[in-house]
């Protein structure tokens, strides 16, 4: 009894470090994604960059990272996803570090399709992990955790990478920011060389990759995940500089309003988390509840980012921002959840590679959008209201489109 007692407490304090440590590589990949944005204010000028080409060197990093998720997904479910993981963070790694020597768009670019292939490879694999690892009715804080890195990133990297930048210019941004998700893998590969096999490695996806791609849900579910991730990709890659050449608020001030926005974002998506976990345990229905709260999520971030447009002054401006912070931190917690909740933990990585592939689209085509909204009309204006009708449309296909979830439950669980 106690030797069973003793071998559970022990997977739950494998998973516990294996989901903390997935939260810290999230941490990092937005953190080395969102450098451009936080070094635009210097790095665009240095360059000479227009908003156009700026928003195309954002959009290079979808270029890989979407499409090539299936393949990297189809990988994760059938090797070791902790050690493809690993190889993913590498290569991300050296292509942050490798932009702080860009010389002009064209080598901007080829780094950024290059830190798109390295970080394709993250979702996959954490979903593969947490459905792996966690039961149902802890799945929704575990990818609440993950979240947290999600919305950490893009502060950590801007408070942190603000200070470099005004110190060190916007090179040393990317340098240090790679240098920092190198170190990463130490730890990862010490912890995660104890995960029992089984539960890294699970059987092929039943009925093939073809079965797969014909379930119209999945299709709905990427979709639904492009709207979501329109509004975070917006305020993470444009907010540093909306806020600096459209509010005329100096660096530092930027760093702090737009490091404040992520952290309530961070700290909402717990709250979302253990709000839908604590749904579920009272016997509701999973996939009722997060669908729901994505509806709740959207809206609302649609509402916010017009608040923000709006706001009057610098007080209304932070308030407004705050709340669009309240509202995208359900975002990612519910739509990985949703996600791994259809597929089931024998397909998940090849789902949520799909899944993301498709979410992608906001990356490729939305930066492009705004940058050239911004060129035309000369304000941020249009950028803002086209934001607010995709989070709006989001949450339609949540309401009304997406079929009930029919899945096994938890069957691939480790422990329970």
């Amino acid at each position: 009894m106690n030797d069973g007692k003793s071998v559970a407490g022990e997977k739950r304090f494998q998973a516990t470090g294996l989901v903390a440590l997935l939260a810290i590589a999230v941490l990092l990949n937005f953190v080395d994604r969102g450098a451009i944005g936080v070094a635009a204010p210097l790095m665009k000028q240095d360059l000479g960059l227009s908003a156009t080409a700026f928003g195309i060197a954002v959009s290079a990093f979808f270029w890989t990272y979407g499409p090539l998720q299936p393949l990297l997904g189809w990988l994760a479910d059938r090797w070791s996803a902790a050690l493809v993981l690993a190889g993913g963070v590498a290569l991300w790694a050296l292509a942050t570090l490798l932009t702080g020597h860009a010389t002009g768009l064209g080598g901007l670019v080829g780094l950024r399709l290059v830190l798109g292939l390295g970080e394709g490879f993250l979702f996959p694999c954490v979903s593969k992990l947490i459905a792996g690892h966690v039961p149902a009715a802890r799945r929704g804080m575990a990818n609440a955790v993950v979240a947290v890195g999600l919305a950490l990133g893009p502060a950590a990297g801007t408070l942190a990478g603000g200070a470099i930048l005004a110190q060190a210019g916007w090179r040393a941004v990317f340098v240090i920011s790679g240098a920092a998700t190198l170190l990463w893998l130490v730890p990862w590969l010490l912890v995660t060389r104890r995960l029992p096999v089984v539960a890294q490695r699970s059987t092929a996806v039943a009925g093939g990759y073809v079965a797969l791609l014909r379930n119209p849900a999945l299709w709905l579910m990427g979709l639904c995940h492009a709207c979501a991730n329109y509004g975070f990709f917006f305020v993470s890659t444009w907010l540093p500089l909306y806020l600096v050449k459209s509010r005329g608020l100096p660096i530092g001030t930027m760093a702090l309003y737009a490091g404040l926005t992520y952290a309530m974002q961070a700290l909402a998506s717990l709250g979302w988390g253990y709000l839908s976990d604590a749904l579920v345990r009272k016997g509701r229905d999973e996939g009722a509840v997060r669908r729901g709260l994505s509806v709740i999520g959207l809206a609302g971030s649609a509402l916010a980012v017009i608040a923000v447009a709006l706001a009057p002054n610098a007080g209304g401006l932070l308030a407004a921002l705050l709340v669009t912070g309240v509202f995208l931190g359900c975002l990612p917690t519910m739509v990985y959840a949703m996600g791994q909740l259809y597929a089931g933990p024998g397909r998940a990585a090849s789902w949520i590679g799909i899944q993301n592939a498709i979410g992608s689209l906001s990356g490729i085509i939305g930066p492009v959008v705004t940058g050239l909204i911004v060129d035309i009309t000369g304000s941020f204006g249009g950028a803002f209201a086209l934001c607010a009708a995709v989070s709006a449309v989001g949450a339609a296909l949540f309401a009304f489109a997406l079929p009930p979830v029919r899945t096994p439950e938890n069957a691939g669980a480790v422990f329970s």
